[in-house]
């Protein structure tokens, strides 16, 4: 069973680095990316599902 907990952590990592990517490469203003940034590194799973619903999208 604690195999499976390191993977987890490693797909959430994975996640929040994509996150943190979209946020930067976002065509929002610096502040925004700044708490955006701050609130998926701070609060891994929980700032990631946020960003994932609500959060700035990288430019296409």
């Amino acid at each position: 069973m604690t195999h499976l907990g390191g993977f987890w952590g490693i797909v959430l990592l994975a996640l929040d680095i994509w996150a943190l990517v979209s946020i930067v490469g976002s065509n929002r203003p610096t502040g925004t990316k700044v708490l955006w940034a701050l609130l998926v590194f701070l609060l891994p799973l929980v700032g990631f599902l946020i960003w994932l619903i609500a959060g700035p999208r990288a430019k296409s």
